[in-house]
This record gives C-alpha cells, structure tokens and sequence, in this order.
C-alpha cells in the first residue's frame, strides 16, 4: 500500500512512519538554513481540477442512483439477473441506449458470437444424501449420470500430473482445493489422471462460483462445494463411499452485442475510450458488479454530450459477455486489428470500471507505475501518465487512495495486450480489507470488500453509494481532462 502526501498524517500513528519519510519537507535540518529566496513573479501552478470542476457538478449522485435502481428493476423483473443472453441483459442494452439517444448520442450494437452455457439440472450426492454445489460455466455435461468413489490427490490443489502421480483416480469423483492454479488446470490434471468428475472446495467463506474459461476436450464435468462441505467429503473418501453426480446442460453457440457511443465534437484520430462490463453473472443483479461501473460512465457520457469545443472525442462503451471471460471487449479489439489496424492507434488510452460502489470498499487507482504492485503482464507506455491523472486529481482534493494491481483481469486486458495504455478504478471484490485501508477509507478490517460479490445480494441495498460518488467524480475529471488533451499520454 502506498501511503500519499494528503493521507500520511492520519496514518502515520499507526503504520509507523516518520516524518523523515515524507521528503524534504519533513526531514530534520543537519545545518543552519539556507535564507529564503526572494518571491518572484511566477504564478502558482492552476489546481489541475479547476477546469473539470463544472462537469463534476453536472454528474450528481442522485442521477447515478437513478440509473442503479433501474438496473435492479430490470433484474427484478427477468430472473433477478442481467446476465449475458438473458432478456435482462437486453433490457439493461435499451436503457443504456434510451439514456445516450435523450442525450443526444447516436448508439451502436456491435455483435459477435459466444458459447452459451446453461445448466438445467444438476445433482451431486454422496452416501445417499443430496450435497449443495455449484456448476462451473463450461463444464461438461453428465446427463446420465455417473456414480464413483471419491479420491484426492498427493497435493490437494491439484494442479498438474505431479499431483496424482501413484494416485488411482480411474472412473473416480477427484475432490481437490481452490488455489494454486485456475478451474481449467484442475479439471485437465483430474481428467488426465483418470478421473470422472471434478469437485473444487472452497479455501475462504462462502460459495465459489466460477468458469473453466472455455469448451475444452480435456475438461471433465467440474462444480464446486464451500470450504465446510469440502472438509466433510475429504472424509468420506475411499472405498467405502460412492458419490453420484447427474448434470444436465444446454451448450450452443449464440450472439450478444456491445453497446457502443461518442461525443460529436472531437478529433476521431485521439480518442479517448471509457468502458465498463454490462452484464452480471446469473447468480444475482449485479448492482455493484458492474451496474456500478456502467451507471457512472452512462451519467459522465451525458454530462460530456454538453460540453462544447473539446479537443480529443469521447467513446463511451457497455461491454456484453464480460462475465463468461472478457468477451465483448477481446471481440471490441480483434474486430479493430482484422478490419483497420491504424484504428487502434487512434484510441489515446482506455479507461476501465468495473465495481466502484463496494460496502466495504477501498479505493484502487491501477498501479501501472508498479509502485506497490509489480505487473504480471506488460504495461504499455502512456499508462502511468494514465494512471496520474487520476492520482493527481485525488491528491488535489484529499482523497485517500491505494493501488490495486495493474493485472489485466477485466476489460482492459485485450487493450494492453496490443500496446495501449489503459487506466482504471475498483474498489475491491472478495478480497479482505486491510488495517492500513480501513485507517483510510473506514470499514471493516479483514472482511471482504464486496461480501455480495456473485451471489444475489448484490443488489441495490448493498451499494455503498458514497465510493460511486466519490469516482464517479475522479471519471468525470479524469474523461473531460482527457477529452482536451491527452499530450502527457501520447505526445497529442
């Protein structure tokens, strides 16, 4: 975590620094000081927030509010999700595309195909008793059912052939552990070692939802269990137990869309591109994840529909199939690179957010200086330039702030893969809440950000609507900023 100049004194107590930490100004003198310089004329630097200060007024929470509570009546009203290929989803696309057309926006659906994936039953018992579970998407199917003994292997992450070397698995149920490795390593490793079907507990609290990313030949039928049940079939492993596993699914292809906008006025050759991922999972609502992220952007889009004479244009994007593995986004940049390559160099920097309104949030500019962070994938140039405007912007009105990891796990992955700079804010998923953090931003320590996150309680009522204002005012700063010139990104 990073301690900033606007939040050190009411850390410093606790995190134990000391004021020699905190630069020149706060070092101890070794000598007489040197006489003051006389003052000259030259003017004090213009607060970087001035020129955005009319736009932050324009984008009111109330308004935001507005946006989320019709989101939440849209689940409401289809199967309590908005998830992709769901008539929730649709709706949630008309709202989006009735606000920007009132605001003066022409609106595109950019389509692409993605693999449905629907479970329609399924039933897992073990010594005769049903077992709760969840089916990971893309799993195969076992519609006739199997029945099996339960194993585990030498490592109980499961992650490879290491792992189940000298362990028969053959024709058996594998039971391993969150961790370690993805969903899809598992069920390959388990698959390979013989194993019938893949049942992943939890390591934390709580149901673990999840995806085995794709159809794959090697993946063997996968769901998961909570950490309590993992720990009762760990001891119902062996020959004298059988479990029986009955999975019924629907698996096709099928098209979704994107919902894509920009301002008139503008350059179209330095673009300035803001997204946010509007779908949920099928588990719940999704208010925080992400109506949180697509209402923000949808009240700074019509705010920036007023703004005359800007430089640099504005598109404005609500990503489809975000949950089933960044797919609208990857399809936005493929689509660009096998029709008109140049097109991508015209995108100055891509803003990404997704989840600004957690309870117990924190709020996480991407480390794309790698400060607190190091990157596990590359940052392409103009990203810590990105990254400062935000940061700039909170230090000017004495917002704390601390960075979350500059990883590529939501829509800007396809972005930085082919080189351009990308920035964003979150305020954390199921992570746990640190000392330091809630010495910043308030709550809960060591309970987890979005306690909602996948499953059906994140709704409405548990949107901390006090973090979606407080970015929602660092987007409107950071995109009109943005819109008039990007020079310390991109040299334009």
């Amino acid at each position: 975590m990073r301690v900033h100049r606007r939040t050190a004194t009411a850390a410093l107590a606790v995190i134990g620094l000391t004021t020699a930490t905190l630069g020149p100004a706060g070092l101890m003198a070794s000598a007489a000081p040197t006489p003051p310089e006389p003052p000259t004329a030259t003017p004090a630097p213009k607060n970087p927030t001035q020129a955005s200060q009319k736009i932050r007024k324009q984008v009111r929470p109330e308004n935001i509010e507005a946006h989320l509570r019709a989101f939440q009546e849209i689940a409401d009203k289809n199967n309590g999700n908005r998830a992709v290929g769901t008539s929730g989803y649709e709706h949630s696309a008309r709202y989006v595309e009735a606000v920007l057309r009132k605001a003066g926006y022409r609106t595109q659906r950019q389509h692409f195909e993605y693999t449905h994936d629907e479970v329609k039953s399924s039933k897992l018992t073990v010594a005769g008793k049903a077992v709760a579970h969840q089916v990971l998407s893309y799993s195969p199917a076992a519609k006739e059912g199997f029945t099996g003994q339960l194993v585990q292997p030498k490592v109980m992450t499961g992650c490879d052939a290491a792992a189940w070397s000298g362990i028969n698995a053959k024709d058996k149920i594998a039971v391993v552990q969150r961790g370690g490795c993805s969903f899809s390593d598992k069920s390959s490793a388990a698959g390979a070692a013989g194993a019938a079907a893949l049942i992943v507990y939890n390591n934390g609290d709580g149901e673990l939802n999840g995806t085995l990313g794709k159809v794959d030949q090697t993946h063997i039928p996968t769901i998961t269990v909570t950490k309590a049940v993992g720990a009762d079939l760990i001891k119902e492993t062996g020959p004298q137990v059988e479990a029986t596993l009955v999975l019924d699914k629907l698996t096709e292809k099928r098209r979704t869309f994107n919902i894509l906008a920009e301002t008139k006025a503008g350059r179209a050759d330095n673009v300035a591109l803001v997204g946010a991922h509007l779908d949920s999972v099928p588990q719940g609502p999704g208010i925080n994840d992400n109506a949180s992220g697509s209402a923000s952007i949808l009240e700074v889009a019509v705010q920036m529909a007023k703004q005359k004479g800007i430089t640099n244009k504005v598109r404005f994007a609500w990503w489809g199939a975000e949950e089933i593995g960044l797919l609208g986004s990857t399809h936005y940049v493929e689509d660009m690179k096998k029709k008109d390559p140049e097109s991508l160099k015209k995108i100055a920097a891509y803003l990404n957010f997704d989840m600004v309104g957690s309870p117990n949030y924190s709020i996480g500019v991407y480390d794309a200086d790698q400060s607190t962070h190091e990157a596990p994938v590359n940052v392409p140039e103009g990203s810590i330039q990105t990254e400062s405007i935000f940061t700039d912007y909170f230090d000017s009105v004495g917002q704390p702030w601390i960075d979350s990891e500059f990883n590529g796990r939501s829509d800007y992955q396809a972005f930085i893969e082919n080189g351009i700079p990308a920035s964003g804010i979150d305020t954390g998923a199921d992570g746990k809440k640190s000392k330091g953090e809630v010495l910043m931003f308030g709550g809960v320590e060591g309970a987890p950000y979005d306690g909602n996150y996948h499953t059906p309680k994140d709704s409405m009522t548990n949107v901390n609507m006090h973090a979606v204002d407080v970015i929602s005012d660092a987007i409107a700063h950071t995109v009109f900023t943005m819109a008039n010139s990007t020079k310390d990104i991109n040299g334009r």
